[in-house]
């Protein structure tokens, strides 16, 4: 997925001995974390679409508004390299369940906030909650479902992250059709905690024999933290790392938030059309998140082709998009302005693909910590990001419409292209470390 993906391809699978994978217990397994993840994408993407609700019932300007919607990925960066260790000790199924009843809690405090202090506290306690909803499903994956059917049903949850994308466009200005963003708010609260109840009741629970046949080899904390060491002071890490995170920051900043208002300030767009555009750019990812692993998958096996060469080639064209975008290229027709951007969606998941080409370069035991590692930083640059976006674009006065101004967009995304630009070239300058 974007962003807070894990790759299926440095997994070991720790099935149950003697366990029959039935259709039937595949879905126990799958389902109820594929619905988490579906909420958890919808809770990052769906201030795209409320943002000018937000901004008419509570005055907010584009720095608030960034700063509200990156209070999400401040949180949930925070609790990843804890939330590691806690999967291994209490497992994916307990702990997704518990975080999912915070996330309802921040859902129905945002419903009910009455000013910008309450309405950050509820965004960061959902992404607290939702934090676990990638990498509990893929622990539960490892531990329940044959090695060779890992690829799949990874590739199926970072769909349903994509269709999550997808139910916060057209279906969310639906339900605005009958209720406002707070009535919105509590259907999303009563959703999760559903989902929450779905975790804990329905995913199975390994039994005392199967847990004790497992091995753990890092017991102690301070090996796994050992760990952590070895990953943040490699010198393969750091050199996918600036381009990667980046790549996937700028990604996921502007497609959960900024990817609206640009659609309205700088192409002029009225908002059932803005919101029909970010429809079919979360059909783009989704596409995206299927195609860009099945790609890096068949032209490695039949071509010997790296990872990371496909993944290069993916965040290049991905920059290339963002520069058609930041100098405004496509606005001389709407219909070119959706391509573009449907663009900027497909391109802008192949940033996942480094997380495979990288974790494959350390020792098995290692790529849970250097996925997470990854997602610290990714998550960390996405709430900069997300904030520094509406800060500069608060650079300029508003225009007389009451929207922001078209060059303070123009600015902000340059910003971050330049940024990506310098680790491109550091990602070269570094090219006789081999991934």
């Amino acid at each position: 997925m974007i962003g807070d993906a894990q790759t299926p391809h440095a997994q070991t699978s720790h099935a149950p001995p003697g366990t029959t994978m039935t259709a039937a217990l595949a879905l126990r397994v799958f389902l109820p974390f594929a619905l988490g993840y579906f909420l958890s994408y919808l809770y990052r993407t769906v201030n795209a679409v409320i943002a000018p609700d937000l901004i008419a019932d509570l005055g907010l300007d584009a720095s608030d508004l960034g700063l509200l919607t990156a209070a999400y990925f401040l949180t949930f960066a925070a609790f990843q390299l804890p939330l590691g260790m806690m999967l291994d000790h209490w497992g994916p199924r307990k702990i997704e369940a518990a975080l999912l009843v915070f996330a309802a809690g921040g859902a129905a405090l945002f419903a009910i906030a009455p000013n910008l202090p309450a309405l950050i506290a509820a965004r960061g306690l959902i992404g607290f909650g939702v934090s676990a909803c990638l990498m509990a499903a893929f622990k539960a994956y490892v531990m329940w479902f044959p090695k060779e059917r890992l690829a799949l049903v990874n590739g199926f949850q970072m769909m349903a992250g994509g269709l999550g994308a997808l139910a916060a466009t057209e279906p969310v200005e639906f339900a605005l059709g009958f209720t406002d963003w707070r009535g919105v708010f509590w259907i999303l609260a009563g959703l999760t905690l559903l989902s929450s109840l779905l975790v804990y009741t329905v995913v199975p629970e390994r039994s005392r024999a199967q847990k004790a046949g497992e091995r753990h080899p890092d017991a102690k904390l301070s090996d796994t933290w050992a760990g952590v060491v070895t990953v943040f002071k490699s010198a393969k890490f750091w050199r996918v790392a600036p381009l990667c995170t980046l790549s996937q920051a700028t990604f996921i900043s502007v497609v959960g938030l900024w990817s609206g208002p640009w659609l309205r300030d700088v192409a002029g767009f009225p908002r059932d059309q803005v919101t029909a555009d970010l429809f079919w750019i979360a059909a783009s990812m989704v596409a995206g998140f299927v195609l860009w692993g099945v790609a890096a998958e068949r032209l490695q096996k039949l071509y010997a082709v790296p990872t990371m060469a496909v993944a290069t080639v993916g965040m290049v064209s991905y920059f290339i998009v963002q520069l058609v975008i930041v100098t405004e290229l496509p606005l001389g027709h709407p219909a070119l302005v959706l391509g573009i951007w449907m663009a900027f969606g497909f391109f802008g998941t192949s940033g996942i693909l480094p997380y495979a080409a990288l974790s494959q370069s350390f020792p098995a035991e290692l790529a849970g910590r250097v996925n997470t590692a990854l997602n610290v930083i990714v998550f960390i640059l996405a709430f900069v990001g997300q904030w520094a976006v509406g800060a500069v674009i608060d650079l300029w006065p508003q225009t007389a419409d009451g929207g922001f101004a078209p060059a303070g967009y123009q600015a902000a995304l340059g910003g971050l292209s330049a940024l990506q630009a310098v680790a491109l070239a550091w990602y070269v300058a570094r090219r006789r470390i081999k991934i």
